[in-house]
């Protein structure tokens, strides 16, 4: 009896040798509790800003697509306001040669159609 006396002994004394590794396990454990509760807090935040984040994104997106439209309507508007300006340009250009043309034609015709007349003088000889 003695041995299983000894037996328990050396059992008893085990225990109480685990007994700190029993607690500092148990205080790990609380301590990855709280770790556990605030990364999830920390993830809950995070999520939080993700949305938000998202929904900025596409709020400026959305801005960004209705400018770029915006921008090509005034693209375009420029565009046109310049081929119309070009085409004056190109006319009033068209316009002066035909002008030039005409006086330098109008200037000639009349000297085409009225001959300057050829004064004819009679001179009197007399032979003798």
């Amino acid at each position: 009896m003695e041995s299983h006396q000894i037996k328990v002994a050396v059992l008893e004394q085990k225990i109480e040798d685990l007994k700190p590794i029993v607690l500092r396990i148990d205080k790990a454990i609380e301590k990855l509790s709280e770790v556990n509760t605030t990364v999830s807090r920390m993830l809950a935040v995070h999520e939080e800003r993700i949305s938000k984040q998202e929904q900025t994104d596409i709020v400026l997106f959305t801005k960004i697509d209705k400018l770029r439209d915006k921008m090509n309507g005034d693209h375009d508007m420029v565009l046109q306001r310049l081929r119309q300006l070009e085409k004056r340009v190109w006319m009033a250009v068209g316009g002066l040669a035909v002008l030039s043309i005409g006086l330098k034609v109008m200037t000639a015709i009349p000297k085409v159609l009225t001959n300057t007349p050829v004064v004819s003088t009679m001179v009197r000889t007399v032979s003798r």
